[in-house]
């Protein structure tokens, strides 16, 4: 076989076998074909789309690439949980000690940032001492001992998916119905879980901007799922707006440690943690979806939820009370008065990014400290000078943070 031919293929919107789409992409993991090669690929694929088999193969060549978790020794159902990633989004954060705490096994390998979107082990890295690397002798006496475990994708578990996804990464080839389906569930089912909770973000700071390709994903992870035996279950849910009042890694930490403890009901975050652990728990216990959600808010009542949380930092060797943002800030206030039409969601990651918060290319370092808390939220009304967000700052210049809200000024 020969990779121009293949990637001419693609060009021309021809469907690729299984053993041409092996070929490429397995002598891409194995440095026989050139990043520059496989970054055409992917470019190709994201003008021209894949087909469904194109799809199921490229998933399994993925999850064949490496290990699988084998998780029957654990007793119980064992549930993952995935979100296609958005601006603030950390979920995952909130969400798996909620299940944990009520017995449910949730055994989950996340990803760091890809686009603007901020990734779980990027959060999870902010925390000092934090091991974001197990073993699969560790994840098993994890989630046997405490219920919980969240590791990063390690060396031996789909290994192909990684490299790919750290160059979609740096060559504008993330925004792929594809190449998402195939890196999320490859992962899903490497992972080891009895039944997978998948929360498609969509709109204007997430991967998938539309319903109606947020419902094409769906039915395509669906569709992968029922070749694996394995229960998949969606959720589209809104990202225009950041998911939360805080975006950057450290400053997520704090805001996941808040609503666990109970705070912000009133918030679209609350509402989407509570309504994506209610699903798990139901999937889990096989109850109804009213009765896991009492429980949820139950355990979040009570403290157990938190608990769970600092349990399993502790777990990992993380240390809560080391955590650090960065000690300069400056308050964006805004320069006219009137009501807060909209947040860009994009523009804010952004900003946020641009702070140093995102890996922007290969090499980059992420600070972990840096990002921005907003103080108001889409219909607030504002009079000139008051306080729009707060941003913490490094060492990076940075974007002008007021491009991101749009203000209708009263009428004189």
């Amino acid at each position: 076989m020969d990779v121009i031919e293949i990637i001419d293929k693609k060009r021309l919107k021809q469907e690729l076998s299984y053993e041409e789409i092996k070929y490429i992409f397995e002598g891409f993991l194995n440095d026989e074909v050139e990043d520059y090669q496989m970054s055409s690929l992917l470019m190709a694929i994201v003008l021209n789309g894949m087909t469904d088999e194109e799809i199921f193969a490229l998933t399994d060549i993925f999850i064949n690439s490496g290990d699988v978790l084998d998780l029957s020794n654990i007793d119980g159902v064992k549930v993952d949980k995935h979100s296609t990633g958005g601006i603030g989004d950390k979920t995952t954060l909130i969400v798996a000690p909620i299940v944990a705490s009520l017995g449910v096994k949730i055994c989950k390998m996340s990803g760091r940032g890809l686009g603007y979107t901020g990734g779980t082990i990027d959060k999870l890295e902010s925390i000092p001492g934090f091991r974001v690397s197990l073993s699969e002798e560790e994840v098993i006496r994890q989630l046997n001992d405490i219920g919980i475990a969240i590791t990063s994708q390690t060396k031996n578990l789909v290994p192909l998916d990684k490299k790919v996804y750290a160059l979609r990464d740096v060559t504008a080839t993330v925004e792929s119905i594809p190449l998402i389906a195939s890196s999320i569930m490859s992962k899903k089912i490497a992972s080891g879980a009895d039944k997978i909770l998948i929360d498609i973000k969509v709109g204007s700071g997430a991967l998938i901007k539309n319903e109606r390709d947020a419902k094409h994903l769906s039915d395509l992870m669906i569709k992968i799922g029922k070749k694996y035996n394995r229960e998949v279950r969606t959720l589209i849910t809104d990202m225009n707006t950041p998911l939360g009042k805080a975006i950057g890694n450290s400053l997520e930490v704090v805001e996941v440690a808040s609503i666990l403890r109970g705070h912000g009901k009133d918030t679209y975050l609350f509402e989407v943690c509570v309504e994506l652990a209610s699903n798990l728990v139901s999937m889990a216990l096989n109850n109804s979806l009213e009765d896991a959600k009492k429980m949820v808010l139950e355990n979040i009542n009570n403290g157990q939820a938190y608990k769970k949380f600092v349990e399993f930092v502790k777990r990992q060797g993380g240390s809560l009370n080391d955590l650090r943002v960065s000690n300069k800030s400056r308050v964006v206030r805004s320069d006219k008065s009137g009501i807060i039409k909209n947040i860009d969601a994009l523009k804010i990651g952004m900003l946020s990014a641009s702070l140093g918060s995102q890996l922007e290319k290969q090499g980059d370092k992420v600070d972990y400290t840096v990002g921005v808390v907003l103080h108001k939220k889409i219909g607030d009304i504002v009079n000139y000078g008051d306080s729009l967000c707060t941003i913490y700052i490094g060492d990076k210049p940075y974007r002008n943070p007021l491009d991101a809200f749009t203000i209708e000024e009263f009428n004189s």
